[in-house]
């Protein structure tokens, strides 16, 4: 793809969700060059698999570099195979367990998959880092580790915090800050993207640059993604998530029950609308002209759409409506096999059905999912945690838990369980 050669509209893309953009006037100057030299930007995101699935809140920085990809920048997606072995200490109060090569190995082949569910597969340059970090000899890595001090890692808030605490750090973590500045000097990176708290990791990258003889380069950091529940960030151990890999109906529903707050980060950052698109959609929430039921509708429909298609979030959007507003069961209800050896004395207690079902973990937590009012049998709500099912109730019975989530029940009659 050509580079795009308007700078104004350049900045006013890049920039739109942007926490920081270090230093001041860097970026600018690197675009101005760039555009006059017709030489497309090295921009760098690199992430550890530590992780198998991906969400929403680790979109957030992909979303950007697919920005600037499509501006006609050269994409580099670093996987951090070599560097998830230590684990980063970002944000971290204890040091973080380390993962066997094969954990990482079977995460970054899912991490490129999904990853490339945003960015153009055939304009990224897929990189990983153990292609320069594992061949280093100890004699380089103390050249490297020279250009840093303890002083200057201890100011990060994270190991400053726990060293004030006397909370144990490892010394491979103070590691980790080198070989990441070092993927910015092997990549020959013109700008890296990271979250808030990559802050530190990226101006390392900077400092070594410069003190190898490379042009620093600039820094870009993206808000951390708040979950649904509009109070604690994106997490999948929260269930306050939407999964990538999420079921269009299921990733659209999810997003009809995000926070009213959110939703101006949410355009910003999960979405491939235009910067003023985007600030029009806000500002006609702000006055009141566009109702946040609207709103949310539209940017479930985006975002459901750049990760399954318009057709698909068509058909999420009537899925929603069959069920929240006409209040119709879904059209198709995955069904569940209930045998003889399942039950006792002719009948099965509610919270069990419900593990059986893969609706509840356990029955404490099925029990508390009824206790809160979060379960419906055939559309009625049940109120009483040891309600038991009788074998004559069944059969076809639909089991609803919250307002996505649907069961229905098969009996094998005379039926025992395969082994």
């Amino acid at each position: 793809m050509a580079l795009v050669k308007d700078l104004d509209y350049q900045m006013e893309v890049i920039l739109s969700g942007v926490v920081d953009c270090l230093p001041e006037g860097d970026l600018r100057a690197k675009l101005e060059r760039s555009i006059a030299e017709d030489r497309p930007l090295r921009v760098k995101f690199g992430v550890d698999p530590t992780r198998p699935d991906l969400h929403l809140g680790h979109a957030v920085p992909l979303r950007k570099l697919r920005q600037f990809q499509d501006l006609g920048h050269t994409a580099i997606l670093l996987i951090g195979d070599f560097t998830a072995r230590v684990g980063d200490p970002s944000a971290r109060d204890v040091t973080r367990p380390q993962l066997t090569a094969e954990e990482v190995r079977a995460n970054a082949e899912t991490y490129a998959q999904q990853a490339f569910r945003i960015l153009d597969r055939d304009r990224t340059l897929l990189e990983y880092n153990s292609r320069w970090l594992a061949p280093l000899t100890f004699e380089e890595l103390l050249k490297l580790t020279s250009h840093f001090t303890v002083a200057r890692l201890l100011e990060r808030d994270d190991f400053a915090r726990r060293y004030a605490e006397n909370l144990s750090i490892g010394l491979h973590e103070f590691l980790y800050p080198v070989m990441q500045a070092y993927d910015s000097v092997a990549l020959r990176a013109d700008v890296e993207i990271g979250g808030t708290d990559q802050i530190f990791n990226l101006l390392a990258g900077r400092e070594l640059q410069k003190a190898l003889g490379q042009e620093p380069q600039s820094v870009i950091t993206l808000p951390i993604l708040v979950g649904l529940d509009g109070e604690k960030k994106m997490s999948k151990s929260l269930g306050n998530h939407v999964g990538l890999t999420d079921p269009p109906e299921e990733m659209f529903g999810k997003l009809m029950s995000l926070d009213d707050r959110l939703m101006p980060d949410y355009f910003r950052l999960t979405t491939a609308l235009e910067p003023s698109e985007v600030e029009s959609i806000v500002r006609d929430l702000e006055t009141g002209s566009l109702h946040p039921a609207g709103a949310k509708r539209r940017l479930a429909r985006e975002v459901v759409g750049l990760y399954w298609g318009e057709e698909a979030a068509r058909e999420a959007e009537r899925a929603f409506d069959r069920v929240f507003v006409e209040r119709e069961l879904p059209e198709e209800i995955p069904e569940v096999v209930v045998y003889d050896d399942d039950l006792r004395e002719e009948r099965i207690w509610l919270p069990r059905l419900l593990v059986l079902a893969g609706l509840a973990s356990s029955t404490s937590e099925g029990k508390r999912l009824i206790s809160q009012g979060g379960i419906r049998l055939n559309g009625e709500e049940v109120a009483d945690e040891d309600r038991e099912v009788p074998v004559e109730d069944l059969d076809g019975l639909v089991i609803q838990r919250g307002k996505r989530h649907f069961r229905r029940i098969k009996r094998l009659r005379n039926g025992l369980k395969p082994v």
